[in-house]
């Protein structure tokens, strides 16, 4: 039988022949909305938990966005946005679009028009946070010890607003809200100290309200103050299926069951093999944003099972702080130790990530990276994986169980009792 797998912007065909048992998890299917355009429309005219119109007197926008590892639909989200702005009486020059890049590496301007038609390059002021060299606020310490610096044209303006999707989020629980601004828009400092709760037990996929990083996360949004949030579910698709728009909060909490509902999937119990994409472009474009289905696809994984991540990986690794970490390091058992020796830092954490599975699973990456820097990873390069599925095959016993996650990184799976 032949499955197919999202691989950058194609996909790659697998033939799994014999009677073994296959399971193909997969989010609920959902149909994009018909009118994504008049739903982001009636999102934002008729929002969660308060007022547009309290901002009237707003002079001043600033709007955080995704960078280019996210597939953010700004060309959907973002024009009736800016013609409320427009209705309102705030000039588009007076409208900054902020990239929210978090860690990343800022993208450069003329890389602006891969997330954001080109005529918003010509009529808005558009920058890239930088987490080292933008300007920053100060506002203080969280609850939990983390430092908050915030891009200060951010924080600077009348009305402060961010837009992006809702997801599951591999240690963050789910991605939206005040994350795009209290990630993205704030400093390297701020990032490493909320991060730092990684090894928390509660820092996983599908945990909201007990999660130490994303409760961080809503602190450090109340801090900065952001006012409102523009946020959409997306299908396997990428299309739009939910808009919904207001109080960060109150979107979260609105949002999350419904996310939970398509995301989440039941299984039966662990696998010999888990095949696992993590969803195309862009979320496979670096190995860096691949690793996040890699975790997905590690908790139906038997102890010394396999997994084969299928992930392009077009711009590499992603992250050079986490390439230098494996430069020096020859086992995941050394990465472990590496962590109790340094301080914690974004970047090098995904090390630590790929080594909690590395450690009891065998990881098999199929990308477009050269096959020593994958094996500086401390990933086995599969060339052709179709040849690793029938050498896998033709070892596998005849109560193996293999699971194909073709979209890893929206994926939640759930172990029945």
């Amino acid at each position: 039988m032949e499955y197919t797998l999202p691989y950058g912007k194609t996909s790659i065909t697998l033939n799994l022949s014999g009677s073994l048992i296959i399971d193909v998890v997969l989010p609920r299917e959902e149909p994009g909305s018909r009118d994504p355009l008049m739903d982001v429309k009636k999102a934002i005219h008729s929002p969660i938990g308060m007022s547009l119109e309290d901002y009237n007197d707003a002079r001043s926008v600033a709007i955080g966005i995704n960078d280019k590892t996210r597939p953010v639909s700004h060309e959907v989200l973002l024009p009736p946005l800016l013609d409320y702005l427009k209705e309102k009486g705030i000039a588009p020059e007076n409208i900054h679009l902020i990239i929210a890049s978090g860690t990343h590496q800022p993208m450069k301007a003329e890389e602006f028009i891969k997330i954001l038609p080109r005529e918003f390059t010509v009529n808005y002021p558009i920058s890239a946070h930088d987490c080292d060299n933008s300007p920053m606020t100060s506002l203080g310490i969280t609850s939990r010890g983390t430092p908050v610096l915030v891009n200060q044209d951010f924080y600077n303006a009348d009305l402060k607003i961010t837009v992006g999707n809702i997801e599951p989020h591999h240690f963050m629980g789910y991605s939206g809200g005040a994350k795009t601004a209290a990630i993205g828009l704030t400093s390297r400092q701020t990032i490493n100290k909320n991060h730092s709760h990684i090894t928390h037990p509660n820092a996983i996929t599908g945990h909201y309200d007990d999660n130490p990083m994303r409760q961080d996360v809503e602190e450090i949004g109340k801090m900065i103050g952001i006012n409102f949030v523009v946020n959409a579910i997306l299908n396997t698709k990428k299309e739009i299926i939910h808009v919904i728009a207001g109080d960060p909060e109150a979107v979260m909490a609105f949002s999350i069951p419904i996310s939970r509902a398509i995301n989440q999937v039941a299984v039966n119990g662990k696998y010999d093999l888990v095949i696992v994409a993590p969803g195309g472009y862009p979320k496979d474009i670096n190995f860096y944003q691949s690793q996040k289905a890699l975790t997905h696809a590690g908790m139906i994984t038997k102890e010394g099972g396999d997994i084969l991540l299928m992930a392009e990986c077009i711009e590499g690794v992603g992250s050079p702080g986490y390439e230098k970490v494996m430069q020096s390091v020859a086992s995941h058992a050394e990465v472990m130790v590496y962590f109790t020796k340094h301080e914690f830092e974004v970047g090098p954490h995904k090390a630590y990530l790929v080594a909690r599975d590395g450690l009891t699973k065998k990881i098999h990456l199929h990308s477009s990276m050269p096959e020593a820097k994958v094996r500086q990873l401390l990933l086995d390069p599969v060339s052709d994986p179709q040849i690793f599925i029938e050498s896998f095959l033709s070892n596998a016993t005849p109560d193996c169980c293999i699971a194909i996650l073709p979209c890893g990184t929206s994926t939640i799976p759930q172990i029945i009792p």
